[in-house]
């Protein structure tokens, strides 16, 4: 298998713990006996993303403010996974329905991803729902404002080369999306 490239955790101590956002510094050992410190990791839940189809084939997408682009953009409904769920399909279930009112007996998961390897813990699971169906009335958080959009899915694929969706792990949950339904061509 050849030579190992793990690092061994000498110390480790949180600088931020709470509900949002856990940032830890560690102190590491390379194979090499070269010392790494500090190495900063964000501890994060696991998340999940949506790719969720009509009838008609259109997206469902959720046009919110985010901070840190301090833009209101528009995403995949998505998520953490949270304590009551028990897998991150329910998790997307939830939020799917929470987030848009709509929700379909078709789920499956098309991916699992990194959001960043380097210094983040979790993973991101990507889901698809086909046939979804309106069913509910929005229930948001506190912090969340948001409108529902629905676009024709080839509106979406069009759109992408202009940003429609800017959140990389989204753009990804579309890809792996796509090449479940057989819309990806390799020539």
């Amino acid at each position: 298998m050849g030579n190992s490239f793990d690092w061994i955790v000498l110390k480790s101590r949180h600088l931020v713990k709470d509900k949002w956002i856990s940032v830890r510094s560690d102190t590491c050992q390379m194979p090499n006996g070269t010392i790494v410190d500090p190495y900063y990791v964000l501890e994060y839940p696991t998340w999940v993303n949506v790719v969720a189809l009509t009838k008609n084939q259109e997206v469902i997408l959720v046009k919110q403010y985010r901070h840190g682009l301090k833009k209101t953009i528009l995403e995949l409904p998505s998520g953490a996974v949270e304590t009551e769920d028990v897998l991150p399909m329910e998790a997307a279930k939830r939020e799917l329905l929470e987030e848009t009112g709509y929700t379909s007996n078709h789920f499956i998961e098309t991916g699992i991803l990194s959001p960043n390897p380097a210094n983040h813990t979790n993973l991101t699971h990507c889901f698809l729902a086909t046939d979804v169906e309106y069913v509910a009335d929005l229930k948001l958080d506190i912090t969340e404002q948001i409108d529902v959009v629905l676009l024709p899915l080839k509106k979406v694929i069009e759109g992408i080369d202009q940003g429609i969706l800017l959140q990389t792990l989204h753009i990804s949950s579309l890809f792996f999306a796509l090449k479940k339904l057989d819309k990806v061509q390799f020539t």
